[in-house]
């Protein structure tokens, strides 16, 4: 397997960012709008965070090579952020550290094992890094032990479940449909 980016590689991570920048978007209002359901536990709300961060998993499930995970979510939060979202430009340099997440668990694994125990490290690194970003640039005046440390913990539980088990359940439900016959996670569909 060679680790060149083909033409199709970046259409298809560009189609997954263009997408889920899109979905970013509406996920952006919907968590707006259930703060309230959320009031009793604040840091619960991030229950729902893991969509924000299922491109850097998926691309990096079905892409297979050095730079998918960190490429696609950049770009998905470039989209959003130009959609106009609530947290303005920079939610782009926080796609690019959710991504530098999944991008370092696939590195981890030199790019070689995509099942669902790659898929859920990539997700919970993913959601490491969204928590980390989280815990400094927007959560730094919140107290530690009741706002913090739970808020990440959950991200990163958040993560794990909807963009790692999400993501591979995804591949797994397009590989027999044939749209990813030029990669490797559509012709390792048994393996999938």
């Amino acid at each position: 397997m060679t680790n060149r980016w083909r033409t199709i590689d970046i259409v298809i991570a560009s189609i997954i960012a263009v997408t889920f920048g899109v979905v970013f978007w509406a996920w952006n209002i919907l968590w707006g709008a259930t703060q309230g359901a959320f009031a009793f536990f604040p840091p619960a709300q991030t229950v729902l965070y893991g969509v924000w961060l299922m491109p850097a998993v998926l691309s990096g499930l079905i892409i297979r090579k050095p730079g998918a995970s960190l490429y696609t979510e950049t770009l998905a939060a470039i989209i959003s952020a130009l959609l106009g979202d609530q947290w303005g430009a920079t939610v782009i340099a926080q796609g690019f550290v959710q991504g530098l997440g999944a991008e370092l668990a696939f590195a981890a694994l030199r790019y070689r094992s995509f099942r669902l125990p790659a898929a859920l490290f990539a997700g919970a690194l993913t959601g490491l890094g969204a928590a980390l970003f989280d815990f400094f640039v927007w959560n730094g005046a919140y107290a530690l032990w009741s706002y913090r440390i739970p808020y990440a913990l959950l991200t990163i539980v958040s993560s794990t479940v909807i963009a790692g088990v999400g993501g591979w359940a995804l591949v797994r439900a397009l590989a027999p449909t044939g749209v990813l016959d030029r990669f490797a996670a559509g012709r390792d569909r048994a393996l999938v």
